[in-house]
């Protein structure tokens, strides 16, 4: 039988997570650092919005294109090879990125060169990372752990761009980029220290036909596909929320300052989220996570409605809670019902397709905007995104599969409710 949760933080007891959560908070740290750090760097060199956008895209393409690969990969390899090794690629594109920036010698292609490097390992090391947890973690902690990573991620997104800042004002974007690639490094130093249970070598089988059987796992689960159908459509329609959001902030819900305040709260939302995901235990965490996740809605229809500056932080607030919530539900039940074996090949399914549309969310809503008006675009993009949550309890394996605390399937398909 296994053990029970315990107490909320129980999971730090195990040795190899704390292992794990240590590098990983480093190392969440570093990506919120690298927007700010990346940006100011950017524009002390060329002072061009648009060189800057070049410089992430040539990020954002790659991570998303490599991800069904590194899925492969990190279930034919032992992940925690392949997760040292991707930090120590980051460490490596980072760190001579800062040398460049502190030299004086950096230009715009050599940044967003080493910015695609930063990409493509993550698409290494994102599949590999969430199989690797539950070799790591006991199985009704995975939540725990899942809501312990959530939390550090929130710590990060609301630390790293006020440490970036710190630094690029007062050292230079350069000293705040070499910060960001240290946090890789002492990830790979945490990460090459665990000891895993061996991984079962994968068949020798050609890539296309491991990427079928990948498919094969993924599309067998309805209610994975559900939840990342879900995930997909919030992400493309929550876009609106960011682009559009500023300028209308600008107009009623007072200026910079107020929309930094919005911001600020959808943050400490997640920070909450994380919290509660540490101490609550849903009988039926799906049903659970994807009504939190309908709060995601709010901040983007309070925006639409004009509501003060206050109102509109509460909502993001809600947002920001319901945000993590359906994130550690979902990806625990992933971890807990998909085999070993195909585990990081699902999360790569997973992970792309949650986010290969989000671009496509960013550049629509502003001719949208145009066409209809911001205010009517935002009440489509909110109530849209709030339909969508509520309609994925429309597939009962969401509204019934059991937690981590309860016996998983056992047959390979687990679309079917459980009894």
């Amino acid at each position: 039988m296994s053990p029970a949760p315990g107490t909320a933080l129980a999971v730090l007891r195990e040795r190899q997570f704390r292992r794990y959560f240590v590098g990983q908070s480093a190392s969440l740290l570093g990506d919120g650092m690298i927007g700010v750090a990346l940006a100011f760097a950017v524009l002390d060199l060329t002072g061009s919005p648009a060189d800057l956008g070049y410089v992430l895209a040539a990020r954002t393409i790659p991570m998303i294109a490599g991800l069904l690969v590194g899925g492969v990969i990190a279930d034919r390899l032992p992940r925690r090879r392949i997760m040292v090794a991707a930090d120590l690629a980051r460490f490596l594109g980072q760190g001579t990125m800062a040398a460049l920036l502190i030299g004086g010698h950096a230009t715009i292609w050599e940044l967003g060169a080493l910015q695609a490097v930063h990409g493509t390992a993550t698409a290494l090391f994102s599949p590999a990372s969430t199989g690797l947890l539950p070799a790591i973690v006991t199985g009704p902690r995975l939540q725990q752990a899942n809501a312990l990573r959530g939390l550090s991620l929130s710590i990060g997104k609301i630390g790293g761009p006020v440490l970036a800042g710190l630094l690029a004002a007062t050292a230079g974007p350069g000293w705040a980029i070499a910060a960001d690639a240290a946090t890789f490094a002492i990830s790979a130093a945490t990460l090459s220290r665990l000891r895993l249970p061996a991984q079962r070598p994968a068949p020798a089988q050609s890539f296309l036909r491991d990427l079928r059987e990948g498919w094969t796992e993924f599309s067998s689960r309805t209610w994975v596909c559900a939840l990342v159908a879900t995930a997909s459509l919030t992400n493309l329609l929550f876009a609106a929320y960011y682009v559009l959001g500023p300028a209308t902030a600008e107009r009623s819900s007072g200026g910079p300052a107020g929309w930094a305040a919005i911001q600020a709260l959808l943050g400490v939302g997640s920070l909450v989220g994380g919290l509660a995901a540490l101490r609550v235990h849903p009988r039926r965490p799906l049903r659970t996570g994807v009504l939190a996740l309908a709060c995601c809605a709010l901040p983007t229809m309070g925006l639409a409605a004009g509501l003060s500056v206050v109102t509109v932080s509460a909502l993001a607030f809600l947002g920001g809670v319901g945000m993590t919530l359906f994130n550690t539900f979902m990806e625990t039940a992933i971890q807990h019902h998909v085999p070993d074996k195909a585990l990081s090949r699902v999360s790569a399914y997973d992970w792309f397709g949650s986010f290969a549309v989000q671009p496509i969310g960013q550049a629509t809503a502003g001719p949208l905007a145009a066409g209809v008006g911001t205010h009517p675009a935002l009440w489509l993009a909110g109530a849209l995104q709030f339909l969508v949550a509520l309609a994925a309890l429309a597939v009962p394996a969401i509204r019934h599969l059991p937690a981590v605390t309860e016996k998983a399937p056992t047959s390979s398909d687990s679309s079917a409710a459980p009894t």
